[in-house]
């Protein structure tokens, strides 16, 4: 008969003939691990570095150090203060322009009312002189207002006509009047600080 065989008892050989499982497949190692790379932290490079400059200011003469510090301040400083004179004299070149836009605007409102005190004065008659006084009044009195601002009115009559300060409305044929030369001032023009603000509105021989 044959026998049952036994259970082999556990020894060495057997072991080594049957070895364990692994219990967990072991973890893959990334690419920073196989190619042993240091991080930025951990980098030799850096590291010499940072204990170069440490060095550096660490044995730096501490009067050198307060020297060169102050020089850094005083530079902050004149920047600083560049910048602001810039940024004051910039708004104040916009606060001032914007001021000569209003005062334009405004004088360009008024010059109707002069041009109609003006035509009063012309059209008064003989026995309107008591009010024509008052407006003559009136009108010297804007006149000089405009004057105090800058204004200045002109009458170009006689004068050759300039495109840039005289608006030829009309022209007219005047025997023995040379071409070009303004015959009749129907508005007068204005300027301000050199600039016209409006120009004279003008009758031009032809």
């Amino acid at each position: 008969m044959f026998e049952t065989p036994q259970d082999e008892p556990l020894t060495e050989e057997n072991d080594r003939a049957h070895p364990a499982e692994p219990d967990a497949p072991a973890t893959p190692a990334t690419s920073r691990d196989e190619a042993a790379e240091p991080s930025g932290e951990e980098d030799p490079a850096n590291e010499e570095r940072i204990l170069e400059e440490k060095e550096e200011v660490e044995s730096e003469d501490p009067l050198a150090r307060a020297h060169r510090e102050r020089d850094e301040y005083l530079d902050l400083a004149r920047r600083t203060q560049a910048d602001f004179e810039n940024y004051r004299k910039r708004a104040a070149r916009e606060a001032a322009a914007a001021g000569e836009r209003a005062k334009s605007g405004l004088v360009r409102e008024l010059l109707p009312v002069v041009d109609n005190l003006e035509r009063a004065l012309a059209s008064a008659g003989e026995g309107e002189q008591h009010l024509a006084e008052g407006v003559r009044l009136v009108h010297s009195e804007l006149i000089a207002v405009l004057e105090r601002n800058g204004v200045e009115q002109f009458d170009p009559a006689g004068q050759r006509f300039d495109p840039s300060e005289h608006e030829a409305l009309s022209m007219r044929d005047e025997n023995g009047t040379e071409s070009g030369l303004v015959l009749d001032v129907l508005e007068k023009g204005y300027r301000a600080n050199g600039s016209i603000l409006r120009p004279a509105r003008v009758v031009v021989s032809s």
